[in-house]
This record gives C-alpha cells, sequence and structure tokens, in this order.
C-alpha cells in the first residue's frame, strides 16, 4: 500500500527573508477572522542547518540600507506583532533606538529580529532540507499538484510553489573560487583563517557597497597589509537615496513598472539604478576618503585605489595583472587574497522544476514572464502556480530582490492563492493542517 503523501496549499522552497515573511504573513491570515475555518497550509524547505541571511557580510559596523520600516511586515500590517519595533521592545532595546534618532539599524541587528521572527514560525520550516527535484501531478491533461522530493528522502505534495531561492554570488567569467580568490560573500568566514597568516596585501574588485565595505574591514583588522581597490569608475559614486528616487521602491511603482513597455522599463532601470547597484553610502566613501588622505600625509600608503582600472588576469596563486583603462599600463601585484565584491545574480528556478523548467515560457530575452502577482506563466495548464519570490526585477521592476517591497509582495502572493484556491477538495484528497 502506497503511503499517503501530506498535501498543502504551499510548499515554500528556500527561507530566506522573503519566505520568511510569507510565513508570517500566513500565520497572521490563519488567526484572522479572513481564513473562516479555512487555513491555508503550507511548509517550508531550506537547505541551511538554521536560518541565516549574508552571514558572511553581517560585519558589526555597517549598518541596513533600507528603513527599519521596511521589515518583514510593517507595510502590509502596521499592528503586526512580528515588526522590528515589536522585536525592539522584546529585546529591551525600544528606548534607546529611539533615542539614536536613525532609521537605519546595524546588519547585525537586522538579522536577529529575522531570527527572533523565524523563530516563532519555525513549526512550518524544515531546515536542514535541501529541494532535489519537483514533479508534476496531473489530474487528467491539468497539473493539478507538485510533488517535492527533498535530499533526506522525504516528499511534500504542494497546490503552490513559492520559490525563495535567494542569491547567488557571480563571479566575472573565467574566475573560479579557489584558496586565494574568492566572493565578498565569504568575508567573514576567510577573515578568520587569515588572522594568524599576516597577510601582506588583498586586491578587492568592485565599486559598490559591499566592495568599499570590504576594503574599509580589511583595512581595519589587518593594519600591516595593503588593501588595494580595483573598479573601473574614477571613484565610488554615492548611493541615491534621496526621497524622490526613493519612491521607485513604493508598492505603487511596481504596478506601474509592470504596465510599462520595455523601452519605459529599460530606462527606469537606467535612471534608478544608482539606488542600488554600484552605489556607496555617502559616509562610508567620505571614511574612506580621510584614510586615503592621512595616508599620504604620513607617507605610508595602505589603502590604495586603482580607479579606471580592471583587472585582466587573475591566477589561482593570487598574482593580479591589474590595467589601467585610460592608458593601458599594467601593474603587476601579488595578493594573499582577491576578493570579488561583484554582485549576485537570482537563481533560476527552472532547473529544479524538472519536466515543467521548458514548459515556463519566456519574452524574446529569454526572461520568465510572470504575472503580476509573481506567478510563473507555463504552456501546462496548473490547476495552482508557480510563484517567485525574486528574480523578476525584468516584470516588476528593481525591488524585487530588495527588502522594500518583501511585506506588501508576500501580502499578494498569499491573496492570489486564497483568491484561486478551489473551494471543494477533490475526492480522495488526503487534507492535512500545517505542521
Amino acid at each position: 500500500m502506497t503511503a499517503e503523501v501530506p498535501i498543502y496549499d504551499i510548499v515554500g522552497v528556500g527561507f530566506g527573508p522573503s519566505n520568511l515573511a510569507l510565513a508570517i504573513a500566513l500565520a497572521e491570515h490563519n488567526a484572522g477572522s479572513a481564513a473562516q475555518g479555512k487555513p491555508v497550509t503550507a511548509h517550508f524547505l531550506e537547505r541551511q542547518p538554521r536560518f541565516g541571511w549574508h552571514r558572511g557580510m553581517l560585519i558589526d559596523t555597517a549598518t541596513m540600507q533600507v528603513s527599519f520600516l521596511k521589515d518583514l511586515v510593517t507595510m502590509r500590517n502596521p499592528t503586526s506583532k512580528f515588526s522590528f519595533l515589536n522585536y525592539l521592545h522584546a529585546a529591551g532595546r525600544l528606548v534607546d533606538f529611539i533615542n539614536h534618532k536613525n532609521l537605519f539599524p546595524l546588519r547585525v541587528e537586522f538579522h536577529d529580529y529575522f531570527e527572533w521572527a523565524a523563530a516563532k514560525v519555525d513549526d512550518v520550516v524544515s531546515y536542514g532540507t535541501e529541494v532535489v527535484a519537483i514533479k508534476p501531478v496531473y489530474d487528467g491533461g491539468e497539473i493539478a499538484y507538485f510533488d517535492v522530493e527533498a535530499s533526506d528522502g522525504s516528499s511534500l505534495r504542494a497546490r503552490n510553489l513559492v520559490m525563495g531561492t535567494g542569491l547567488r554570488a557571480q563571479l566575472p567569467d573565467g574566475v573560479t573560487s579557489g584558496e586565494r580568490v574568492w566572493h565578498n560573500s565569504e568575508l567573514l568566514f576567510r577573515v578568520e583563517g587569515l588572522k594568524n597568516a599576516d597577510p601582506k596585501r588583498f586586491v578587492v574588485v568592485g565599486a559598490g557597497q559591499s566592495a568599499a565595505e570590504v576594503a574599509a574591514l580589511l583595512h581595519d583588522e589587518f593594519p600591516r597589509a595593503e588593501v588595494c581597490a580595483v573598479f573601473a569608475r574614477y571613484g565610488y559614486s554615492p548611493a541615491d537615496d534621496s526621497s524622490f528616487a526613493n519612491r521607485i521602491f513604493d508598492p505603487e511603482a511596481v504596478d506601474q513598472f509592470y504596465r510599462a513597455g520595455e523601452p519605459v522599463k529599460d530606462r527606469l532601470m537606467r535612471y534608478h539604478g544608482a539606488t542600488n547597484y554600484s552605489a556607496v553610502d555617502i559616509d562610508l566613501i567620505d571614511e574612506l576618503y580621510r584614510r586615503v588622505y592621512r595616508e599620504k600625509v604620513l607617507g605610508v600608503e595602505r589603502l590604495r585605489l586603482f580607479n579606471v582600472s580592471r583587472p585582466v588576469e587573475v591566477t589561482d596563486a593570487g598574482t593580479v595583472t591589474v590595467e589601467s583603462l585610460t592608458t593601458g599600463a599594467q601593474t603587476v601585484l601579488d595578493a594573499d587574497a582577491v576578493v570579488y565584491a561583484t554582485g549576485y545574480r537570482p537563481a533560476d528556478p527552472t532547473p529544479l522544476l524538472g519536466e515543467l523548467g521548458p514548459r515556463c515560457l519566456r519574452d524574446d530575452e529569454g526572461r520568465l514572464r510572470v504575472e503580476r502577482d509573481y506567478r510563473l506563466v507555463t504552456e501546462a495548464p496548473l490547476r495552482g502556480g508557480i510563484y517567485l519570490q525574486g528574480g523578476t526585477e525584468h516584470t516588476h521592476g528593481i525591488t524585487s530582490s530588495l527588502l522594500s517591497n518583501t511585506a506588501v509582495r508576500v501580502g499578494e502572493i498569499l491573496q492570489s492563492v486564497v483568491d484561486r484556491r478551489v473551494v471543494a477538495a477533490p475526492a480522495g484528497e488526503l487534507a492535512v493542517s500545517a505542521r
């Protein structure tokens, strides 16, 4: 006799901030009158052994670049008990935070908030469990369910999938990670291993916030080492966090962007890329300039900027050939570590979808087609939906992979699931509650 498989309204793949926010929205929905005795059942699978968000870049002096009000819930439900303010109250720091007069908490503090919130919904997540395959379950010619197979041999059946597979560290073509060459996402883990090695030189490639933070931290942590920052720009460019520019992150901006034609979308991304990409907080820029100038005065330059330049050759041994883009002159640097702060790319969810992957429709540029409610468009008829949390910048705008609109987005995904849910379950279906 075949064992019965539990069926959930939602199975979430990954449990980063986005799917954590969804789990909270589900908990609040099921506790409220909107559920009317018909809770939305869900379970999430996360390959990490515990909740974690960019742990390798949790520099203890770094602050968030988004207001604390754009936490997991407030933009969707300002009265939520899962808010950052309620976290501060529980931690005994609410008054201290108010007196701080700052909208931007420490990054380590916001991560602690995420962990605090995740602990309150840990009954709906299985950590240390990686999704290895997703298979469609047909009812006639229609896909009625998705069987989600995990690395531990377990299987869940879902009416809807929510793919929160996060971002992947991006290295330039031809560059591979190794003992001396790595991405900044590994920063804090690698720094610990270097403290007893007495390094003499670091090379940091990139011009964005992470690159500037890496350069500053290495300069602090290794006072006997030289830190060489290499980037194609003339200097670090300030992030545009002005009030009007920040409206690109408003919930209404998602509607406007989604409805716009491709030429308008392209222009908006170019106009407002400086709100997030290859841009640095002005306070950090000023601090790095102070360091460079002070060292010039003292005659010992440990922080060296190779601007308008690029690395043209990097060896596994850490030898970097830097070329000036204006003169073509080359400088060879022998480094103990070469750190690429070259950003991230959204994880492609389609390989996990197996036979469904090729049946996900794409636009003329090969990008996935996505409905306004974040559902993938497929040629296969689906009774439920496959929802994306991330990887929708081309359809929904710059906020897709950021925290700014997370609370609102998960509310829209949940509402879509509820609106599309079949009221009467098919005969023979095993109905279960969220565990």
